[in-house]
């Protein structure tokens, strides 16, 4: 019965939560595609945006258990941050490395004029400060409460299914791709997505912290978006395979998944921990 119990409270919980986030998110998505632009106006809307998922599990926490306990917000291991932080000079160094050696995108160096302590301290402190919205309801909340209910194998992809589908209206209706047309631009971004839940559910469910998951998310963007997006100089074709939008990230995503899908016994066992 006890179980039973556990379920139905999970499924509540997962109902308003999901309610909650698109339906604020809605907001922001419609003064986004307004301003028609991410940039300039819209940049502010995108960090409202980005806080409504956080925001969102706040307040079911606060509903469901008058707390906010049980988000993670214990830091883990400085291993598993460790980790979190060079991940994305992983995927997307190898990533950006093929296009680059094999001609199909050149790289200019001298493009990137920010000083590399800016870069890396400042840098990451203002990715942590909108990732972290997204990642106190994404891995904080939304993870551990799939994780009472399936396999990890199934939280971590539904969840990515989740956090991909939650950025479709932006790719669909703004300008959030790289010049693509939108179905090709709305697949690569979902495979990488999906993708990425999986190293994503692992670092939470592991840690027993959303913080590990904050600074993955903070400094993919960092290194993504504002250095190997940045240096890449696109020879016709490049903008098909790299950038979030590209097939040869999304595929080099798709490899670190299968890495971390390996050893997911490790996330199993710590799959109710929600500290």
């Amino acid at each position: 019965m006890t179980g039973r119990r556990d379920r139905a409270e999970a499924r509540a919980q997962l109902a308003t939560f999901l309610t909650l986030t698109f339906l604020s998110s809605a907001v922001w998505w419609g003064l986004i595609v307004r301003e028609g632009s991410l940039g300039a106006n819209g940049g502010r809307y995108v960090l409202a945006l980005m806080w409504s998922p956080g925001v969102s599990a706040i307040i079911t926490r606060l509903i469901f258990q008058q707390n906010v306990r049980r988000l993670g917000w214990t830091p883990g291991a400085p291993k598993w941050l460790a980790l979190a932080y060079v991940l994305p000079l992983a995927y997307a160094g190898v990533a950006y490395g093929l296009v680059w050696a094999t001609g199909l995108g050149g790289v200019d160096l001298g493009k990137f004029t920010t000083p590399v302590a800016t870069f890396i301290a400042l840098g990451t402190l203002q990715s942590l400060l909108s990732a972290t919205g997204e990642e106190i309801g994404w891995r904080g909340f939304l993870v551990p409460t799939l994780a009472r209910r399936m396999s990890f194998g199934r939280a971590a992809v539904v969840s990515g299914a989740i956090w991909a589908l939650w950025h479709w209206p932006l790719i669909i209706f703004a300008d959030y791709n790289a010049g693509a047309p939108t179905w090709y631009s709305l697949l690569w971004f979902t495979v990488m997505v999906v993708a990425l839940g999986v190293p994503f559910a692992w670092l939470r469910l592991r840690s027993g912290s959303l913080w590990p998951a904050a600074v993955l998310h903070a400094t993919h963007n960092l290194f993504v978006q504002a250095f190997f997006d940045r240096v890449t100089v696109d020879t016709g074709r490049t903008r098909w395979l790299t950038t979030e939008f590209g097939a040869v990230l999304a595929l080099a995503v798709v490899v670190t998944a299968l890495v971390f899908w390996r050893f997911r016994s490790a996330a199993e066992v710590r799959r109710p921990v929600a500290r």
